[in-house]
C-alpha cells in the first residue's frame, strides 16, 4: 500500500483527503474534541475566578513552613497546620463551583434506604445529623487527644535540638497518627452537616446534556441519532443505578464500585431478558470511555510526578514494562493463549493501570469486545481483593507506610482504588500511592504505541510484506494523543500558575471541580453499555481451561514481588533522602 501511495498521484490525494475526513468522521478524534470542549470551558469557567484573599494566605503559610522545614528535619505540626490554611482554598468550594456541582451529582451516600441517595427531606437530614453528632465528638475527642501527644513529642525532640533520632521518629509518628485522627474527625463533621437535597431533576438535567454532547459525534460520524438518543436513557439509567448501588455503606467500606455494578446488572439483563434492541444504538462502549481518557490525561500532572522523583519513576515506569512483556510471554509460551489479542489485553490491563490500559490496548491490536470484556471483568474482581488485602498485610507485617503506598500504588489497577487503599494507611502513603500510579498513567499511550508496532511488524506481519508507518499510524488508537495533549498542556498550566494556586484553580478547581465529575460518568457509562452488550455465551470459550485466570494471577504475583522487590531498593536503599521528605 506504502508503494501504490507513493506511485499514483490520485491515491496521494485521496489518502489526504481520507485524512482530513477523519478528523470529523472517526470516534477517536471525536472522543478528542469532546474531551477538549470540556476542558476548555472548565477553564473558562475557573481560572479567572480565584477564591478571595487566597494570595496573602498562601505567602503567610508558606512563610511559617519554610521556617519549620528550616527548624526541623520532619513535618511539625505547625507545618501541617500551615498547610491545611492553604488547602482550605479549593475553587470548586466557591458558590458558583457548587452550583455547577449540583449538575454533576451523583446519587449520595446511604445506608438503610436507597431513597437517601436521591431525596432527602430536611427532618431526615436532622435526623441523621443527630445520629452522626456522637461519632463526632468521640472522633473529635481522639483527634484532639492525638494533637496533644504531637505537641508533646515535638517538644521533646525540639529540647534535644532535633538530633536525637529516636526522638524524631517518634514526634514524627505521633503528628502521623493526629493527622490520620484528624482526617477521621473531618470525615465524621462531614455526616452531621448533611443538608435537605433532590437531586433527581439534576440527574435528569445531566442525562439530557451528555446525551446531546455524544450526539454530536454520533451525527458527524453518521450514525443513528434518534436511535442513540433514545437508548442513552437505559444506559445512563443503569449508570445512575450502579452509582446508587456503589455508595451504599456496606458497598463502599468492601470497594465494590460502581464500574462493578454497572457490568453486574448490564449482564444480567443482556443475559436473562436480554438487552431491549431499542437500546443498542446507545451501547458506544469505547466513545464513552476513550473521551473520559482524555479527560483522565489533564489529571496526570508531571509536577507530581517530579515529587516522587526518580524512585517512583523506576517503580512505575521499569517493573511495569517487565511484567508486560513477562506476563504475554508467560501466556503464549506457557499456558499457550490461542488469542494473542486476549493475551496481551489481560496482561496491559494487569500491569499498567487496568481498564484504561485495557482500552487502549484493545484498540491497538483490534482485539474482540468480548476478549476487552474478559480483561476488564479480571481486572475489577481482583481490584476490589487487593484493595482491602494489600492494607491488612501492610500493617499485619509492619511494613513502611511508605513502601506500602509504592507497593499499591505499582500493582492495584484502578486509580479510585489505589487512593482508597493508601487512605487506610495514613496521609504519605496515599500521596505516594496516588502518585506512582499516576507516574503509571503515562504509560497507556506508550503502551499502546508498542502494541500498535509490534502487531503491526510481528504479529499480523505477511511474508515478503514491508509494514510501513502508515499502518503502524492506522492501527495505533488516535485518543491517546489527546489524552498526552492534555496531559502536557495542563501540566505546563499547572507549573505556570504555580504549585499552590495549581492546586487550588486547576487541580480543585478545572479538574475536580468540573471534568472529573464527567469522567467519573462517561466511565460509568461505558461500564454499563459493556455489561448490556455482553452474553456470557460470547466468553465462554475465553475461559475455557481457566487460562486467563492462571494467566492473571500468575502475572500479578509475579507483579507484586517485582513492585516491592523494586519500591524497597529505590526508596530505602539508592534514594533514601527522598524518602525522608516525602
Amino acid at each position: 500500500m506504502a508503494e501504490k501511495t507513493e506511485q499514483t498521484p490520485g491515491a496521494v490525494v485521496d489518502n489526504a483527503a481520507s485524512t482530513w475526513s477523519d478528523l470529523w468522521t472517526k470516534e477517536d478524534y471525536w472522543a478528542i474534541w469532546l474531551g477538549a470542549l470540556l476542558l476548555i470551558v472548565g477553564c473558562i469557567i475557573f481560572l479567572p475566578r480565584p477564591p478571595e484573599g487566597m494570595q496573602e494566605v498562601f505567602d503567610k503559610s508558606n512563610a511559617v513552613m519554610q521556617a519549620e522545614a528550616e527548624r526541623a528535619p520532619f513535618k511539625t505540626v505547625a507545618w501541617y497546620k500551615a498547610q491545611d490554611a492553604k488547602e482550605k482554598f479549593k475553587a470548586r468550594n466557591e458558590p458558583y463551583a457548587k452550583s455547577i456541582g449540583k449538575w454533576l451529582s451523583t446519587p449520595k451516600g446511604w445506608s438503610d434506604n436507597p431513597l437517601d441517595a436521591l431525596y432527602l427531606s430536611k427532618e431526615r437530614a436532622e435526623a441523621l445529623n443527630a445520629k452522626a453528632m456522637p461519632k463526632y465528638e468521640a472522633a473529635k475527642e481522639k483527634a484532639a487527644a492525638a494533637l496533644e501527644e504531637a505537641l508533646a513529642a515535638e517538644t521533646l525532640a525540639a529540647e534535644a535540638a532535633f538530633q536525637d533520632a529516636t526522638l524524631n521518629t517518634a514526634a514524627s509518628d505521633k503528628i502521623d497518627n493526629w493527622r490520620r485522627a484528624r482526617n477521621a474527625e473531618s470525615k465524621a463533621k462531614s455526616k452531621t452537616q448533611t443538608k435537605a437535597f433532590n437531586i433527581i431533576p439534576h440527574l435528569l438535567g445531566l442525562m439530557v446534556i451528555i446525551a446531546l454532547f455524544f450526539s454530536i459525534g454520533i451525527k458527524a460520524m453518521g450514525k443513528d441519532t434518534a436511535g442513540f438518543l433514545k437508548g442513552f436513557i437505559a444506559v445512563f439509567a443503569l449508570a445512575t443505578l450502579a452509582y446508587l448501588m456503589a455508595n451504599q455503606s456496606t458497598m463502599k467500606h468492601y470497594g465494590i464500585g460502581d464500574a462493578a455494578w454497572a457490568i453486574f446488572v448490564g449482564m444480567l439483563i443482556a443475559n436473562t431478558i436480554g438487552t431491549p434492541q431499542w437500546v443498542k444504538p446507545a451501547l458506544e462502549v469505547e466513545f464513552y470511555i476513550k473521551t473520559g481518557l482524555v479527560l483522565l490525561g489533564a489529571e496526570v500532572l508531571f509536577n507530581k510526578i517530579i515529587a516522587i522523583g526518580v524512585p517512583g519513576i523506576f517503580v512505575a515506569w521499569v517493573v511495569t514494562p517487565i511484567v508486560l512483556i513477562c506476563t504475554f510471554i508467560f501466556g503464549q509460551k506457557v499456558l499457550k493463549i490461542p488469542s494473542k489479542t486476549l493475551n496481551i489485553v489481560i496482561s496491559a490491563d494487569m500491569s499498567v493501570c487496568g481498564t484504561s490500559a485495557a482500552i487502549a490496548t484493545a484498540a491497538a491490536c483490534r482485539a474482540k469486545k468480548e476478549e476487552l470484556t474478559t480483561a476488564i471483568g479480571l481486572s475489577l474482581v481482583f481490584t476490589a481483593i487487593m484493595m482491602i488485602v494489600m492494607p491488612m498485610i501492610i500493617k499485619a507485617t509492619g511494613m513502611p507506610y511508605i513502601l506500602g503506598g509504592a507497593w499499591m500504588g505499582g500493582t492495584i489497577d484502578a486509580t479510585g482504588a489505589v487512593a482508597a487503599a493508601g487512605a487506610f494507611l495514613s496521609e504519605k502513603a496515599l500521596y505516594v500511592a496516588a502518585t506512582i500510579k499516576m507516574i503509571q498513567n503515562v504509560l497507556i499511550g506508550v503502551t499502546a504505541f508498542g502494541v500498535a508496532v509490534y502487531w503491526c511488524t510481528r504479529v499480523e506481519c505477511e511474508a515478503g510484506r514491508t509494514v510501513g508507518w502508515g499502518e503502524i499510524w492506522n492501527r495505533f488508537p488516535k485518543f491517546v494523543l489527546g489524552f498526552l495533549a492534555a496531559s502536557v498542556i495542563f501540566s505546563w498550566l499547572y507549573t505556570y500558575l504555580g504549585e499552590d494556586a495549581g492546586f487550588t484553580m486547576v487541580d480543585q478547581g478545572v479538574l475536580r471541580g468540573f471534568t472529573r465529575g464527567f469522567r467519573g460518568w462517561f466511565f460509568c457509562l461505558s461500564f454499563a453499555a459493556i455489561g448490556l452488550a455482553t452474553n456470557f455465551r460470547e466468553l465462554r470459550h475465553h475461559f475455557k481451561g481457566g487460562k486467563p485466570l492462571i494467566l492473571y494471577v500468575c502475572g500479578q504475583s509475579f507483579n507484586l514481588v517485582l513492585t516491592l522487590v523494586m519500591a524497597y531498593i529505590m526508596f530505602y536503599l539508592v534514594f533514601p533522602e527522598i524518602t525522608a521528605n516525602i
